[in-house]
C-alpha cells in the first residue's frame, strides 16, 4: 500500500511538496481554506481537504478523513505562513519599543499558536498510525533575531522549542518530528515582486525543500534528523 502525506498549505511551496511526493509514488493530501487553493491540490492529483491550519478540531478531522479516504497516514508536513499581520504595521513587527500588542499577537502569537496546533494534532494522529513523520517548515528566524523583526523571530523561537519537546517526546512512539528551516527568501510566485533584482543562486528552490521534506520523512530510526538548515550557495550563512 502507498504511504500517505499531508501538506498543510497548498499554494506555493506546499503545492511543490505535494507535487514531489506524488512523483515518489506516495499518496497526498493538502489542507488548505480557499476553494481556488483546493481545486489546484485536486489537480494535482491530490486530495484537498478543506480546513483551517490553526484551527485544532478542524484539523484533527482533516487529518482523519486523509486516513480514512487514502488508507493510512504516514507523514504531516506544516508548510503554513502562519504569521497574521495587521497590516499597518511594518514587516516582522517592527521596532520592540513602536511594537504595540496587536503586532505581537500577529507576527508572535499566531506563529506559534499555529505551530503547536500542528504538532499536537499531528502528533495524535500518527499515534494512531504507530509512527510517521512531523516536519514543521520554518525560516531564518527561528536561528536568530534580527533588528525590528524580534516578534517574528519570537514566534519562529518558539515553533523551534516546540519542536524539540515533541522530537523528545515522541521518539519512543517511533514518530520523527523536525525541524526544516530555510534560511533564505524562496523563488516562489509570493515573493516574485520583491526578487526581480535577487540572484537565482540566493533564492532557496522550492523544489530542493520538497526534496529536504523527503529526506527526512525517509530517514529511520537509527539515523533521525531534528534540525536540518537549508541555505542557497549565493545567500550568507551564519552558523
Amino acid at each position: 500500500m502507498a504511504k500517505t502525506i499531508v501538506v498543510l498549505g497548498a499554494r506555493n511551496l506546499g503545492g511543490a511538496i505535494v507535487e514531489h511526493f506524488l512523483e515518489l509514488g506516495w499518496n497526498a493530501a493538502a489542507v488548505a481554506r480557499s476553494e481556488d487553493t483546493l481545486t489546484r491540490v485536486r489537480e494535482r492529483g491530490a486530495l484537498p481537504l478543506q480546513a483551517d491550519a490553526a484551527d485544532m478540531s478542524g484539523l484533527r478531522e482533516a487529518l482523519e478523513r486523509a486516513r480514512s479516504e487514502l488508507g493510512s497516514l504516514d507523514a504531516v508536513v506544516n508548510a503554513v505562513s502562519a504569521s497574521r499581520a495587521s497590516g499597518s504595521g511594518p514587516f516582522g513587527g517592527g521596532p520592540l519599543a513602536a511594537a504595540d500588542l496587536e503586532a505581537f499577537r500577529g507576527w508572535t502569537v499566531a506563529v506559534a499558536e499555529q505551530a503547536f496546533v500542528f504538532l499536537s494534532a499531528g502528533a495524535a494522529a500518527l499515534q494512531q498510525s504507530a509512527g510517521g513523520t512531523l516536519v514543521q517548515i520554518t525560516g531564518g528566524s527561528a536561528r536568530r533575531a534580527i533588528p525590528g523583526r524580534g516578534l517574528w523571530a519570537a514566534g519562529a523561537f518558539a515553533a523551534r522549542a516546540l519542536v524539540q519537546a515533541a522530537a523528545q517526546e515522541l521518539r519512543s512512539e517511533g514518530i520523527h518530528a523536525s525541524l526544516l528551516v530555510v534560511d533564505a527568501t524562496i523563488e516562489s510566485p509570493k515573493t516574485a515582486g520583491y526578487t526581480t533584482d535577487t540572484p537565482r543562486e540566493a533564492l532557496a528552490d522550492m523544489r530542493e525543500i520538497a526534496d529536504a521534506v523527503a529526506f527526512l520523512v525517509d530517514q529511520g530510526a537509527r539515523g533521525y534528523t531534528h534540525d536540518l538548515m537549508v541555505t542557497p550557495a549565493g545567500e550568507r550563512w551564519v552558523p
